[in-house]
């Protein structure tokens, strides 16, 4: 018997056992709605309304929220640097967080890029709600503030519906964008 390729079948067996970190973790590679939520990832950056709305068939609540924000990210030339496989967070919730690059950040002049992380929630196999949450600077919202108070002319109509799913997110973000560099050429001082 060869008991140097026993002794090496057994450490690679040994080393096999301990497992890699680096793997996902085994209900993430069984879980087969990891996959559907890779694809709504796809639809969404695709800046495909139709492809989008075939992922939230189930999830009719999160449609208005959603396809306003694939308008707004589309029209904020939202660039996606990092996406991050989607995990699961329990037994209904997975989660997928995409680092980007957009016009809102460069606009107030910030060395940043932002993560925005969806959420979603499934009933067995089918997505049933869908929200966003985002770690964007505090400027960005005391730029949206700002906006609001001082600007209130340049967003009031392209921004009828915002986030709610308002007919013209593009042109929203555009007017948001050109706001944000107002804000911050002021220094952040109201007028």
């Amino acid at each position: 018997m060869n008991w140097h390729f026993v002794g090496l079948t057994i450490v690679a067996l040994a080393v096999g056992a301990c497992g890699d970190s680096s793997l996902p973790d085994s209900a993430e590679v069984d879980n087969p709605n990891i996959a559907t939520a890779e694809a709504l990832i796809d639809a969404f950056y695709s800046f495909d309304g139709d492809a989008l709305r075939a992922t939230l068939v189930f999830a009719e609540a999160s449609i208005p929220q959603i396809l306003y924000y694939q308008g707004w990210a589309e029209g904020g030339n939202y660039e996606v640097l990092n996406r991050m496989p989607c995990v699961v967070d329990d037994e209904e919730n997975i989660s997928c967080s995409i680092t980007v690059k957009d016009d809102l950040i460069e606009a107030l002049d910030l060395d940043v890029n932002v993560t925005d992380t969806f959420h979603l929630t499934f009933s067995g196999n089918r997505v049933v709600h869908v929200e966003t949450s985002s770690n964007d600077p505090d400027a960005y919202y005391e730029a949206q503030s700002w906006v609001e108070e001082n600007r209130p002319g340049l967003i009031n109509e392209p921004c009828r519906g915002f986030f709610a799913g308002g007919p013209t997110p593009g042109e929203c973000v555009k007017a948001m964008v050109r706001g944000y560099a107002e804000f911050a050429a002021s220094g952040g001082r109201s007028e």
